[in-house]
């Protein structure tokens, strides 16, 4: 049988215990309290992150942002200040963004980072350092000029993998650490603000774009008013007609202009319908597409109608045009192909000149062949003295007119092979022969060369098409 312990043994194995507790219960407080401290460090850098995401999403203007990120820096890397420093388009570097706790301070650091960066960017025009050398320039100049006593770490801003600057802390502590989390903080710091720059350049690049569209279609319209809106009203003939662009600004032209003046003034329905008057009918093409051929295209347009008011022959016509047209196409290093005709109803006489383009097909419909209409001539813009030449055929009832631009010819399907002149010239005297409404010859002769190039309505040249046929005698 155990005997109990005397009252002084009970008291002093009670104190021994309770010495034994206070001893583990230390060590649990200071681990609790740096736990806390950790996680009140890791909501702060949170929090800070959030903050700098927020204005990423939520800035308009770029500099709004910038203004943040050396502070963002300062803060997450527990440093006193933090600076941006940026290339610039002309290859040298600036000062963007300066942060410092200490007013005084920030001042000093100021005046000390602008005229290293002054004293680079002359060494680096002289010696034409690229922007990599000047930004390793820059630091290794930051360290030295500031010396022992600053503390000074860095992390390059990338944006679509080219460096763009630099992004600075300063530390005049001398127990400050440069620890791994604090570098990737600052990192993290720096991709957001590389994010923030490639975004200014994509909305920058946008909106220029959306002014480029907005111009486009300003030019695409101005063309589409320019070329004629419907066929005019000719004795004896019936016309259809239509340009295709492969973008939305072409090349191609095509005119019904009247031979006098008294033509060009508004006229009753009654009045066109009996008109015995000549008609020019004109196609051309500007070698090229898009916005600048769209531009020749118009000044050979205006050129040509005023040109047409002073009832020269066909070939006279060409020759003046190129006289006045040779200078601003020689320094554009541009051509204009034109084919010129004037049509009679009273004696169904077409004369007509060709400068250097794709003859136009007579359709007899007496023989059922095909003729080409051609005469010497040259490009307009080639030689300023080039020389043309006049012909005239007479059409019967009947016949049939196509004036037709390259894009036919040189349509290509996927496997790389062009329509080409052979397959153009069968597809023209099918229509011919097939139908007499000159819409439906148009339509065929469309829809002929978008199922060999099997693109629907897309092509890859500017394609033009008139259709001319003298009616039949009843």
């Amino acid at each position: 049988m155990l005997s109990e312990p005397e009252p002084s043994d009970t008291l002093t194995t009670a104190t021994v215990n309770m010495g034994d507790q206070n001893t583990d219960i230390k060590p649990i407080l200071a681990l609790k309290e740096l736990v806390a401290s950790l996680y009140r460090e890791q909501n702060k850098v949170q929090n800070l992150l959030s903050s700098l995401g927020f204005a990423l999403r939520s800035f308009n203007n770029l500099n709004q942002f910038l203004d943040l990120t050396p502070l963002m820096a300062a803060r997450v890397a527990d440093a006193e200040g933090g600076a941006l420093i940026l290339s610039k388009n002309n290859g040298q570097v600036a000062l963007d963004q300066l942060h410092c706790q200490d007013n005084q301070i920030n001042g000093e650091l100021r005046r000390q980072l602008e005229a290293i960066i002054r004293q680079l960017n002359q060494e680096a025009a002289l010696e034409n350092k690229n922007n990599r050398s000047l930004l390793d320039s820059l630091d290794h100049k930051i360290r030295q000029t500031l010396g022992q006593g600053t503390q000074v770490y860095s992390t390059p801003v990338l944006v679509k993998n080219s460096e763009r600057g630099r992004l600075y802390v300063f530390s005049r502590d001398p127990d400050y650490g440069w620890t791994p989390t604090r570098r990737k903080l600052l990192q993290l710091v720096a991709d957001q603000t590389a994010v923030a720059i490639a975004n200014n350049e994509l909305t920058i690049e946008l909106r220029a774009k959306e002014r480029q569209d907005r111009e486009l279609e300003i030019a695409s319209e101005i063309q589409n008013r320019l070329l004629p809106r419907q066929c005019p009203k000719i004795q004896g003939v019936e016309l259809a007609a239509h340009c295709k662009t492969a973008n939305r600004v072409g090349g191609d032209y095509y005119d019904f202009i009247p031979c006098n003046y008294d033509q060009f003034k508004p006229a009753t329905e009654a009045e066109r319908e009996a008109s015995t008057a000549p008609w020019s009918i004109v196609i051309g093409d500007v070698m090229g597409k898009g916005v600048p051929a769209g531009l020749l295209m118009t000044m050979t347009r205006g050129m040509l109608r005023a040109e047409v008011l002073n009832r020269h022959s066909p070939a006279q016509i060409l020759r003046h045009l190129n006289r006045v047209m040779y200078a601003d196409l020689d320094n554009s290093h541009r051509f204009v192909t034109l084919f010129y005709s004037e049509y009679d109803p009273l004696t169904r006489r077409l004369g007509y000149s060709n400068a250097a383009h794709y003859p136009t097909l007579w359709w007899r419909a007496k023989t059922g062949e095909l003729e080409p209409l051609d005469t010497e001539g040259t490009l307009v813009g080639l030689e300023a003295d080039s020389i043309y030449d006049d012909a005239q055929v007479q059409l019967e009832a009947g016949d049939t007119l196509i004036y037709y631009t390259d894009g036919f010819t040189d349509a290509v399907n996927s496997q790389g092979e062009r329509f080409d002149q052979k397959n153009w010239l069968s597809a023209v005297k099918e229509a011919c022969q097939q139908y007499t409404d000159p819409e439906q010859i148009l339509e065929y002769l469309f829809g002929k060369v978008a199922a060999f190039t099997g693109l629907g309505n897309d092509s890859s040249d500017d394609m033009t098409l008139v259709v001319m046929r003298v009616k039949s005698e009843e």
